[in-house]
């Protein structure tokens, strides 16, 4: 890294136009303004927030869902009773005591849409002046520019007291992890430093997820401070303590960045800027008087004291709530873990179970003292609620959460309590989504090993709560409808209102669900509705896809917006089984039809004001007649409410439900639908129509692209038409491990991982994004009369939003399969370009089936590539931007990881054969990844991605490992054994390790020998089988070493309950499968056991003791 003075590059990533409905690195803009002041640095005004000129009448337009109802909010009104959300008030803190901001807020996550308008309007924060705003994109290398604006030597030393802070995902945490670690070491001279994260990022299988994990292990391994909020109503607070705290140490406040994050609610304590700037000064007074000895840990104790003095509050490092002898005790850490887990836990014990929960606020400094402090004394089993990453380390017993680990440190010596204290770790992943019923059933887990499901709770007064859902497409008329009439009960001071949204791009193309609870008392409920009182669905299709009808309370309305529908084509519309539970569920059904209506004939935007009036008259009638004009301050006028409530007789009417709607069909298949929908963005997507798949263009227009990012919507990534997260790493050794005169090029390739954030587990795979060998590609350009340098578009096949801009032959190099075996598929398609009937006849032949067999001779024997079939047939020759819509993209080819990172901290190593073969036509033919691998130079930089792996270690690391390796399936055995003689180095006990490998020839193929003679003679591997098939005249394999050896097998793997890997091809699968149940039935006869070896290999299979990874 340079000087801190130094500028840096950065790659600025605006959204593009083709895919979002709006880019979020605009500024709100306000009715009427004229062009606004760049906040910090230049900040372009947004696409997705200006008027609609196409309606005639106000629209009430959400511009960010971050912002409380969707709509900018005054700086200087931010006090007091005030309507929020989580989002706006952890951004003023942010702005009111910062000198400047820094913000990594992915697309579309409106991180910082409101502290960018402040800062436009030139508020002065609490020191005086505008907070600066600096948009970054996250990328390997974020945070430097936060570094060198800090440690510049133009900093003006005079602001060296105020607090820098930071705003990100914690998808950014990883690529913020070097400059973090940097700010630790040169803390001291420092600006205290906080960042405010949203615990969310994007998982591709589970859409958006809240993600505590990541935090967690960046603040404990760069001793940064971490904070927690578990509720909307203390967000302020904890993001102004959190700042407090970063002038100990750099502290992350966290808080829920999917559902607690935007939902808004009135929070009625709001401090304003002058009262956060005084609590903070006068808090920090309490550190003073102590001794420049005095540890984090009890200077953060200190300042959460005086914060309270000051606010009046009783915030703990740890609180307790739940019965006050409780036996089983649930430590928690999150926002909505903590707010449900204290709820249940207060409701179980008011009903007289002991149990209680300990929700933890201040993770780091971790105090084990004040952690066993609010313990109860009769407590017997802690149960720990740990996140970790996904499901496979849920399931992995060897993998624990971090906070698990703290609990057990704190308690394993702890003299506090009568009996010995049992610690559990309750692991969950980041897509788990928590309810009162899922929590309640963790209580019931703890308590009863044979607990069943708990009955469905419900924390709130049902009977004093209205629940409001409602479900629409995005691109609907009425979509706006449900945030107006938030706005509008809002109104209502002596309500309590919480409404919040949903985004799900995978359904119908868009769905937007909204929920609306009002109460007269204080609402804490961040967890979907289960018992609406009114759920308006915009869209029937929904019910196909969506269990809509079962979160309707019994005897609850649904609205059901049908245009044009009439009463007997209801059953059309809806299933069987939807029409039965809404007759035995007794739902009164209402239909919507906008058809019905003269005004939105005229007008069709007005069908959301009729959607309002449509839900008001069924939930507020009362509201019908002198509120239609507050309703028409928030959307629309009063001249049109009017003439819409005339409508609304025609265009709502009540169902009456025929009692046919309680046949049930007793043979129709029964669909299980979701009973929600998920969180898989915070926006919808622009729909348009569809563009051709590529485009050649000039590089005078690619220029342009490339200049004006912001207004072609041109964004620079790495490998940006891949799905999976990928790293840059570079090569740092290739070495042949076979002879240069053997027939078999096995070689080692070993990366430098550097500061690319790249990390890998033991037995994992490295994803290899490989490139097509350049002379063959300008061959068949220049074979197929293509030009070299015509740029072309090619859209990702895993994300048709997504443009990559090459040139042709960076295309062929780098997207485009040309090289690849072509499917059948392909055949058919070539057929449309051919002008000669005769090959046209051939080409569907080859695609249907009466030319399978040919088809097999080409694939398996021939083994034709694309490039071969457009060489053989001629005329066909579709042109490039149909080849790449035809031909399939390049796929990463992933390889077993020879190296242990515990080991090897800044490298990955693999062992790889290229494959190679010769044609019938005498051509020789490389494996397209395994060849550019073995070509690849020292310093040469590689684009990868980390896979995980079925090949795990033990739980206990004195379990012995049996693993059998044929070839380069070694690698992963390396990796074994390079962390178990690290353990032994530390004095730690491992367990036995029998190797056995198996190849050719030792003389040409005896890999890693040297490696695994030393590890032998150092006692970490206890027995070395080696098998070379073809050293003397009879042919030995590596199931012939291990029956030589089944004693050890059997003392090994049976009495000492070990585990049997095999990594390799499968064609010894069934052979050394034999041997291990003639171990197995070995030791069964010596104790004289009945067992059925073949049974007992299935069971040890779901033990994870017998592990396969072959191919």
């Amino acid at each position: 890294m340079g000087s801190f003075g130094e500028p840096m590059d950065l790659d600025v990533a605006p959204a593009s136009p083709r895919s979002l409905k709006r880019k979020t690195d605009g500024i709100l803009p306000e009715p009427k303004r004229a062009a606004q002041e760049p906040a910090g640095d230049e900040v372009l005004e947004s696409t997705w927030n200006t008027e609609d000129e196409t309606s005639t009448f106000r629209k009430f337009t959400s511009k960010s869902n971050s912002l409380p109802f969707g709509q900018p909010i005054d700086y200087a009104s931010i006090s007091g009773p005030t309507y929020v959300t989580a989002q706006t008030l952890v951004q003023q803190v942010a702005y009111a005591l910062s000198d400047k901001i820094f913000s990594y807020s992915p697309e579309s996550f409106d991180l910082d849409v409101a502290v960018k308008n402040w800062s436009a309007q030139k508020v002065a924060n609490a020191n005086g002046y505008a907070t600066q705003v600096a948009p970054m994109q996250t990328r390997s290398g974020a945070g430097s520019i936060a570094l060198g604006y800090m440690f510049s030597k133009d900093f003006d030393l005079a602001k060296r007291y105020i607090p820098q802070a930071l705003l990100a995902s914690s998808s950014s945490l990883h690529s913020l992890r070097a400059a973090l670690d940097q700010l630790s070491l040169l803390y001291s001279v420092a600006n205290p430093f906080v960042a405010h994260v949203a615990a969310v990022d994007y998982a591709s299988t589970s859409g958006l997820v809240t993600d505590y994990a990541t935090a967690f292990t960046v603040a404990e391994e760069l001793g940064l401070g971490l904070v927690s909020s578990t509720s909307v109503y203390e967000t302020q607070h904890m993001s102004l303590f959190a700042t407090i705290v970063a002038t100990v140490l750099p502290t992350v406040h966290i808080y829920d960045g999917i559902n607690v994050g935007r939902g808004t609610l009135r929070v009625v304590d709001v401090l304003s800027q002058s009262g956060l700037s005084a609590t903070y000064s006068k808090s920090l007074k309490a550190i003073s008087k102590l001794g420049k000895k005095a540890d984090a840990e009890t200077k953060v104790a200190r300042l959460l004291k005086a914060f309270n003095n000051e606010l009046g509050t009783t915030y703990d490092l740890f609180e307790y709530h739940g019965h006050e002898s409780a036996e089983t005790v649930l430590v928690v850490f999150g926002t909505v873990e903590g707010s449900l887990a204290k709820q249940v836990a207060i409701k179980l014990s008011a009903e007289g179970k002991k149990v209680g929960v300990v929700n933890v606020r201040v993770y780091r400094p971790f105090s084990e003292e004040a952690f066993l402090n609010v313990l109860p004394t009769s407590v017997q089993t802690v149960a720990v609620l740990g996140q970790v990453i996904d499901t496979i380390a849920v399931e992995d017993e060897s993998t624990h959460s971090n906070l698990y680990e703290d609990v057990l440190a704190a308690t394993v010596f702890s003299n506090e309590f009568s009996t010995t204290l049992t610690i559990k770790d309750h692991k969950y992943s980041r897509a788990d989504v928590f309810t009162p019923t899922s929590i309640a059933t963790i209580f019931s887990s703890l308590v009863s090993k044979n607990a069943e499901e708990t009955t469905r709770i419900e924390l709130l007064d049902v009977s004093k709560v209205q629940q409001y859902t409602f479900w629409d497409l995005e691109d609907s008329p009425s979509a706006t409808a449900p945030s107006a009439i938030s706005k509008f009960l809002s109104g209502d001071s002596t309500n309590h209102l919480f409404s919040n949204q949903t985004h799900d791009n995978l359904v119908q193309g868009g769905t937007v669900r909204t929920e609306i609870r009002v109460s007269k008392k204080i609402l804490e409920a961040y967890y979907p509705i289960e018992e609406a009182d009114i759920a308006f669905v915009g869209e029937a299709k929904l019910l196909k896809e969506v269990d809509i009808v079962k979160s309707i309370n019994k005897g609850g309305k649904l609205i059901l917006k049908l245009p044009g529908a009439k009463d007997e084509d209801l059953e059309k519309k809806i299933s069987v089984a939807i029409r039965n539970d809404i007759k035995f569920r007794e739902i009164q059904l209402f239909i919507l039809d906008p058809t019905l209506s003269p005004t939105i004939e005229k007008e069709s935007a007005t069908e959301a004001l009729l959607s309002e009036l449509a839900f008001l008259k069924l939930a507020r009638p009362q509201l019908l007649g002198a509120g239609l004009d507050k309703l028409a301050a928030v959307n629309g006028s009063t001249k049109l409410f009017s003439e819409i409530s005339a409508d609304l007789e025609k265009a709502l009417r009540a169902f009456e439900i025929p009692e046919s709607w309680s046949e049930v069909e007793t043979d129709a298949d029964v669909v299980q639908l979701a009973r929600t929908i998920k969180s898989s963005s915070f926006t919808g997507f622009e729909k348009e129509d569809s563009e051709p798949p590529s485009l050649l263009r000039d590089w005078q227009s690619a220029a342009k692209g490339l200049v004006f990012k912001e207004a072609y919507g041109t964004k620079e990534a790495l490998r940006p038409d891949l799905s999976v997260k990928t790293y840059e790493i570079t090569v740092q050794e290739n070495r042949r491990l076979t002879p240069l005169t053997y027939d078999r090029n096995i070689f080692h390739i070993e990366f430098d991982l550097g500061s690319s954030g790249l990390t890998y587990n033991i037995g994992e795979a490295l994803g290899i994004h490989a490139e097509n060998n350049v002379k063959e590609v300008e061959q068949f350009i220049e074979w197929y009369g293509l030009k070299s340098d015509d740029i072309v578009e090619v859209p990702s096949r895993e994300d048709s939003c997504v443009l990559d801009t090459r040139t042709v032959l960076q295309s062929l190099i780098q997207n485009i399969d040309i090289f690849g075996k072509p499917p059948k598929r392909f055949y058919e398609s070539l057929a449309e370009f051919a002008t000669d009937e005769n090959e046209k006849k051939q080409l569907l032949v080859l695609g249907g089936p009466e030319g399978a067999n040919e088809f097999k001779r080409r694939a398996e024997v021939d083994t034709i590539t694309y490039a071969d079939i457009l060489l053989e047939f001629k005329s066909a020759h579709p042109s490039f931007h149909d080849i790449a819509r035809i031909v399939s993209p390049m796929k990463r080819r992933e390889y077993s990881i020879a190296s242990s990172q515990m080991v090897g901290p800044t490298t990955v190593a693999l062992m790889i054969v290229v494959v190679n073969w010769i044609d019938p036509k005498g051509r020789d033919r490389f494996g397209q990844a395994t060849r550019y691998l073995s070509e690849l130079p020292i310093g040469a930089k590689v684009t990868a991605s980390v896979k995980p792996s079925v090949m795990k270690l033990p739980i206990k690391d004195t379990a012995p490992l049996i693993m059998a390796g044929l070839g380069t399936g070694l690698a992963p055995f390396r990796a074994f054994v390079q962390y178990r003689a690290m353990q032994k180095a530390q004095g730690k006990d491992i367990g036995s390790i029998l190797l056995y490998m198996g190849s050719r020839h030792q003389r040409e193929e005896y890999l890693y020998g040297e490696e695994w003679e030393a590890y032998q003679d150092a006692g970490v591997i206890t027995l070395l089988g080696r098998a070379f098939s073809r050293d003397q005249p009879q042919k030995i394999y590596i199931q012939d070493r291990m029956r030589q050896t089944i004693d050890d097998i059997v003392k090994a793997y049976i009495k000492e309950e070990g585990s049997f890997y095999l990594c390799g091809p499968t064609w010894p699968v069934p052979d050394v499968t034999e041997v291990l149940e003639e171990a197995i039935a070995v030791e069964a006869k010596a104790g004289n056991k009945k067992i059925d070896p073949r049974k007992e290999i299935e069971r040890l299979k779901e033990d994870l003791r017998y592990v396969l990874e072959v191919y």
